[in-house]
Order: structure tokens, then C-alpha cells, then sequence
């Protein structure tokens, strides 16, 4: 009883360090739209928007002419990537330009197939960034600006397919590279949050990334953390070619926060911050299964592929989740029990992992409000989190041994 106890009392302590971690992680601050408008710089830099997309017919026409829109004062031109779609992708965006009045902002490029030791996204958007002009030699890239009024952007906008973007989202994004001289500046787009599922899960999903990439730590040039979120990158095209152009990160399937790993490492700010409308993603996770394919892709690739992070991880998101959900319940039962003469256990011991599960549930919902306040969702759903941290701990289960079986792979891996 009295190793329980103790377990319980660690569950505590972990979620009282989380609640007075100096860098707050809990607390879904920054926000790029709450904070001050940067001033207006003396001139507009040029910028390439890459768009890497593989089958995106659905999401294009409600995505591509807010980028083709864009109050953008300086030069930009948007370059979606087919990357071997097969549902008439180019077509669809080419159609969306026209009807947008904006054909001659959009180029399309053919992706071609993918090299040995590449993954998808990232190859599409090094052809991308090639076809722009940037002067690194990536497996054979060969740039090609003849078409383009830009030659070698200033700023390249890597962005989704599926992300919808204000008017004034570049516009914002480089006033704030400008003035702060940003390498690389990341907003994490808003993500979509309103089936049963989304409400459980997403809060969630972006709780636990803020957990693992404190944003003010990110946004620190001395520490060491380094975060994007791969939807909305603004990058300094000096900075890429420093870093060697996307072959630097070919083979990495979370590409973002590798991304920001290597820009970090040169010594150079970067800015990883929440948007609350300016970005937003359109993506759909309507079902427990849809959250859970999208987390199983890369939970284990977070953890380094290693099966000694992972027990790490279980032990850890058991001590979180698990334990005081069980001590409550658990706990609640024994007392029952022993009103009742069921068992000889002293009832104190009963009382001590009910109050000890209620507390660590009880700093659980504080953290966490934040959270779902963010999303819009009613205060109770502070409460759910313990439930949502068994659902990714089992999804992180998944991912590993879909990993040991070769399972699960999809366009950004391949």
C-alpha cells in the first residue's frame, strides 16, 4: 500500500512540474495574432509560396485563392508541386488560378520520382525550391526561373494544401521576419476542432507538442529547443542555402521540427508561435481512427525509433493518465468495500489514493484548461484529458510495431 501510495504522490509531482515549468508551456502563449503589429518594412522582400501536394483536388479550391489573394505589398509567386497525383491535382489548381484572376501567380511543376534516401514532402519541396533558383545542388535539382518574374526569393512560405491562410498572413509573417531578422518564423495553424473526436483528441495533440517544444524556449536563441509546425513555415532563403537546401533534412519524416533543428544549429533566431484565425488547417479528423493514423506516422519516429524511449514513454503517460484515473475509481471502490466488510484493508489507505487521484486529476484539468479554452470548448472538457492521454499512449504503441512491420507508410514518408 505504501508503494502505491508513493506512485501516487509521483503523479502529483509530475503534474505540479508541469504547472510550474518556467517556460509554461501549458499555457498555449504566444499567439502571433495577439501580439502587436510589427512595423511596416522599407521595402517588401520577394517570396516563393511552395505548395508540395499529392492529390489535393478536394482541398485546392478552398485553400489556393487565399494564397493567390495574398495583400502582399512585395513580389511573390506560388509554386505547387504535383508530386505523381493521380486525381487531376495540376488540372484543379490551374482552374482555381484561372477562376481566381490569378493564373499568372501560380506555376505548376511536375514532381519526378522520388530519389533513394529522400521522403516525399521534402522532395517536392526541394524541386520547389530549385524551380525558384536557389543555389544548392540537391541530388541532381536544377533551378529553373525562366518562367518566374522572381529570381531567388528572399523568403520562401512552405504551406500545406490543406491550410487556409488570411489575407494578411504573408504579409504579417515577414513584417515580423524583417524586423526581428527571423530565419526561419512558424505559425501553427489553427486546427480543426469540431466533431466528438476533435474536441477528445486535438486540444490534446497540440497540448502534448507544446509539452515537448516549449514555444517560449523555441522562440529563446540561447536554448536549444528548436520546433515549426510544417503547415506554415516562413524561411529566409540565406538561411536554406546555409543549411545545405532541403537535403539537410531529406530523410526526415517530421521535416518541420527538423527543419527548425538544423536552422537553430547555425546560430540563427527562429519564432515558432500559435494562430488563432490568420492559419488555419482544413483538414478533417472526424473519428477516433482518422486522429489515430495521423499520430501513429510519426508518435515512434518522435521517439528516436527507440524501444527504451518508448517503455520511457508508457511509464510516463501511465504515472500522468492511467494512475489517477485508477486511484479514484480504484480507491472509490475499496472504501466501498470495506463499509460493506468485503475486504480487511484499513480504510485510510482507500481515503489516501482517492485524495491522491483527485489532485493529480484535479492539476490535470488546470493545466489543461487553457487548452480547450483555446478551442472554444466548454471548461469541462479540462476533465477529459486523462482519457485522451491513454488513447495516444496506445496510438504510440501502434506506431511502433506498425514500424517493426514496415506498416503505415504514406506520401510524406515515401
Amino acid at each position: 500500500m505504501a508503494i502505491c501510495a508513493v506512485l501516487g504522490a509521483m503523479s502529483i509531482l509530475i503534474w505540479l512540474g508541469v504547472f510550474l515549468h518556467p517556460a509554461r508551456p501549458w499555457d498555449f502563449q504566444p499567439v502571433g495574432e495577439d501580439e502587436d503589429s510589427p512595423p511596416v518594412p522599407q521595402t517588401w522582400p520577394s517570396v516563393c509560396v511552395l505548395v508540395p501536394a499529392r492529390n489535393e483536388s478536394e482541398s485546392l479550391p478552398n485553400t489556393l485563392p487565399a494564397l493567390l489573394q495574398q495583400d502582399y505589398p512585395g513580389n511573390f509567386a506560388v509554386i505547387l508541386i504535383d508530386d505523381r497525383s493521380t486525381d487531376g491535382t495540376a488540372d484543379i489548381a490551374r482552374q482555381v488560378a484561372k477562376r481566381a484572376g490569378a493564373r499568372n501567380r501560380l506555376t505548376v511543376i511536375s514532381g519526378t520520382s522520388l530519389p533513394e534516401g529522400w521522403v516525399g514532402k521534402v522532395w517536392a519541396l526541394a524541386q520547389g525550391a530549385a524551380y525558384c533558383g536557389l543555389q544548392i545542388a540537391d541530388d541532381g535539382l536544377q533551378s529553373e526561373t525562366a518562367e518566374l518574374q522572381i529570381r531567388t526569393p528572399q523568403y520562401f512560405l512552405l504551406t500545406d494544401a490543406d491550410i487556409l491562410h488570411s489575407s494578411t498572413s504573408l504579409r504579417r509573417l515577414v513584417a515580423e521576419s524583417e524586423k526581428d531578422r527571423l530565419a526561419l518564423n512558424s505559425r501553427m495553424a489553427r486546427l480543426r476542432c469540431i466533431s466528438s473526436a476533435e474536441h477528445l483528441l486535438i486540444p490534446a495533440f497540440v497540448f502534448f507538442f507544446n509539452l515537448l517544444y516549449p514555444m517560449r524556449r523555441v522562440n529563446n536563441q540561447h536554448s536549444a529547443v528548436a520546433a515549426a509546425a510544417g503547415g506554415c513555415v516562413l524561411l529566409a532563403s540565406p538561411a536554406l542555402e546555409r543549411a545545405g537546401g532541403f537535403a539537410c533534412i531529406k530523410n526526415k519524416t517530421i521535416d518541420d521540427v527538423s527543419l527548425a533543428q538544423q536552422i537553430k544549429t547555425l546560430n540563427l533566431p527562429i519564432r515558432l508561435t500559435l494562430s488563432r484565425h490568420a492559419v488555419e488547417s482544413l483538414r478533417t479528423y472526424d473519428s477516433l481512427a482518422t486522429v489515430w493514423a495521423m499520430v501513429r506516422r510519426t508518435a515512434f519516429t518522435e521517439l528516436r525509433h527507440s524501444w527504451l524511449r518508448l517503455a520511457g514513454t508508457i511509464i510516463g503517460l501511465t504515472l500522468m493518465f492511467l494512475l489517477p484515473l485508477f486511484w479514484v475509481c480504484g480507491g472509490t471502490i475499496l472504501t466501498f468495500m470495506i463499509m460493506l466488510g468485503g475486504t480487511n484493508l484499513s480504510l485510510p489507505w482507500s481515503i489516501v489514493f482517492i485524495v491522491e487521484g483527485l489532485c493529480a486529476w484535479m492539476l490535470i484539468a488546470l493545466v489543461y484548461r487553457p487548452a480547450v479554452l483555446f478551442f472554444g470548448l466548454s471548461g469541462w472538457w479540462s476533465w477529459m484529458l486523462p482519457f485522451a492521454g491513454i488513447l495516444y499512449g496506445a496510438m504510440t504503441i501502434d506506431s511502433a510495431f506498425r514500424h517493426i512491420a514496415g506498416l503505415g507508410l504514406g506520401w510524406r514518408d515515401r
